[in-house]
């Protein structure tokens, strides 16, 4: 492991096109002043939960910092309270750090590597009459803190002896009381105009097996506390975080100069993302998965960054997001809107096209011999003719969205109906000549077309031109397939926007899922392996998902070719 505090790549006097936020300003300045030799970032999650596209925006902040001038940014994990904490958050945080393009090399760190050290500067406070035991509970001692507009009220624990403190805290440590009955506490001004100043709690008791240092503790330190004593240890230069640290930087500092810590950090702070029919709130997150809302953490309509990866987002995708709603020092809220605008305008560029029908409604071509199929030329990628062209089977009987067909057409509907001529895509011109119903409910369930061979690949010699293209696929050569359309989680654009008496569970969107158990796929999707993304064309961006099997896929709707929400909101906005 690294030494903290040494630089592990040669400094630059900054990205070449100059600062793209206050924070990277900031780090050049320093480094033009020789504040710092060379720039140490870190991002610290707790290992309580997966990453969501928030923490994205700070991984990104952090990591790209330290790339961008030279430096290193650490992976640290804040796992001081063992109550919510699991391997299993440890291995997906530095699953999705990777998959984000990121690499912290040989700087992994948990907090509780300096659960002795920490300890240890808690003494330190005690020796020096700046930390005290206190025995009142946990709703006391919010009661004595007393307001913003009244100052608290000091603990009648508040002036034990350094003596008689030391030896409680010890005790404390030697797991001699009870979980809530002690609190080591910092003894600042209980009158403080900054609440967190009003005597901190350092250290809980807590009789919990951690997931790394098993029952060797059982008292634990604070986050206020660790946090900033975790950033001296290691050398970091820049303690980036968001805004709701900010009313937290006073005590960040008070604990930096009242401990010979063997560095000086200093927090910076910036805006958390907020996102548009998105909640980010980590317990909000967990209701969803441990009461069954969603089916789990990568659930694809979670913002987790494991669900968004299992929907079929990508990571440059997500670093262009980042990249583009910037770095601001005031809260605001980014439209989904935008998020799924740099997802498309990536896969535009980079995922094959594949004909899939989700709602098939069967085609004969009356005219076409029987028992014959032929192979057409179809494109992967307009966007991309590297991507070359694959052979598409094409027979007498064929598979077309039933959306596609109206025996009874309106106005400005330009797809096949009775008598109309339309193209199949890279195929040819087909007309519908007759409708076939089921005698008992008169849906229609096939219908009996001719076709022109003079209009092979899509165009006719006289130069004429359907004003509809249509896709297809062959249904002698057709894969069965379980599609599953994902949409938006929340129906409002802020879900903690609910009725009295509700709660944001109220706008759960109950079509955020619908499932299409017989979808038809052209042949060149039998066999994907799970996180293949393509364009189903016509209707939107697909990804393969892990429940695909042998022959039978599963592909999940990524997002839609356009926006189809704007034009719900429009057309509600005009009612």
């Amino acid at each position: 492991m690294s030494s903290p505090g040494d630089g592990d790549g040669k400094r630059l006097e900054g990205p070449p096109e100059g600062p793209r936020d206050f924070i990277r300003a900031i780090v050049e300045r320093d480094l033009k002043a020789g504040a710092h030799r060379s720039v140490v970032t870190r991002f610290p999650p707790e290992p309580n939960g997966y990453l969501h596209i928030g923490h994205a925006k700070s991984i990104c902040l952090n990591f790209g910092i330290a790339k961008e001038f030279g430096g290193r940014c650490h992976l640290r994990f804040d796992d001081t309270n063992p109550s919510k904490e699991e391997q299993e958050y440890v291995d997906s945080i530095q699953a999705d750090v990777r998959w984000l393009g990121w690499d912290w090399g040989g700087h992994l760190y948990f907090a509780s590597n300096y659960f002795q050290q920490l300890f240890e500067w808690a003494l330190h406070l005690v020796k020096t009459g700046k930390a005290y035991v206190c025995d009142l509970p946990a709703d006391e001692v919010r009661r004595y803190r007393g307001t913003l507009r009244e100052p608290g009220r000091e603990s009648p624990y508040r002036n034990r002896s350094v003596e008689e403190n030391l030896d409680l805290f010890l005790r404390m440590k030697a797991g001699e009381f009870a979980d809530g009955s002690r609190t080591l506490r910092a003894k600042i001004d209980m009158a403080h105009p900054n609440l967190n100043m009003r005597d901190p709690v350092l250290y809980r008791i807590l009789h919990a097996e951690h997931h790394r240092t098993g029952d060797a503790w059982c008292i634990y330190p604070m986050y206020d506390f660790a946090h900033g004593q975790c950033d001296a240890i290691e050398g970091v230069t820049h303690s980036v975080c968001t805004l709701e640290f900010e009313d937290h930087r006073p005590l960040y500092d008070w604990f930096i100069e009242n401990l010979p810590v063997p560095h000086k950090p200093h927090q910076y702070e910036f805006a958390r993302l907020n996102l548009t029919y998105t909640v980010l709130s980590k317990r909000k997150l967990l209701d969803l998965v441990n009461k069954g809302y969603v089916s789990g953490w990568d659930d694809p309509r979670m913002p987790t960054l494991a669900g968004l990866r299992r929907r079929g987002y990508t990571p440059e995708a997500i670093r262009a997001f980042c990249d583009r709603i910037g770095v601001a020092k005031s809260n605001s809220t980014v439209e989904v809107e935008t998020l799924e605008g740099c997802l498309r305008e990536d896969l535009n560029k980079t995922a094959l096209r594949r004909m899939a029908v989700l709602r098939p409604l069967r085609v004969v071509i009356t005219n076409y011999p029987e028992g014959k199929a032929e192979e057409l030329e179809v494109p992967n990628n307009p966007e991309d003719p590297r991507a070359g062209s694959r052979a598409v089977p094409f027979s007498r009987a064929l598979y077309i969205e039933r959306d596609d067909f109206r025996e009874d057409p309106p106005k400005k509907f330009f797809r096949l109906a009775p008598g109309r001529e339309v193209r199949l895509r890279a195929a040819y011109f087909i007309t519908c000549q007759e409708v076939v119903k089921d005698e008992t409910t008169g849906e229609v369930v096939e219908l009996r077309c001719t076709y022109d061979p003079e209009t092979r690949g899509g165009s006719a010699p006289d130069g004429r031109s359907p004003k509809a293209t249509l896709h297809w696929v062959s249904a002698l050569h057709a894969v069965d397939a379980e599609v599953r359309l994902y949409d938006r989680l929340f129906t409002k654009a802020n879900p903690d926007d609910f009725p009295e008496g509700e709660d944001y569970r109220a706008n759960l969107n109950p079509a955020s899922l619908v499932v299409v158990p017989a979808a038809k796929l052209e042949p060149a999707l039998a066999f994907v392996r799970p996180g293949d993304r393509v364009q189903f064309e016509r209707l939107g961006y697909f990804c393969a998902d892990p429940d695909s099997a042998q022959a039978h896929p599963v592909f999940n709707r990524t997002v839609t070719l356009r926006d189809t929400w704007a034009k719900i909101e429009a057309a509600q906005a005009n009612r």
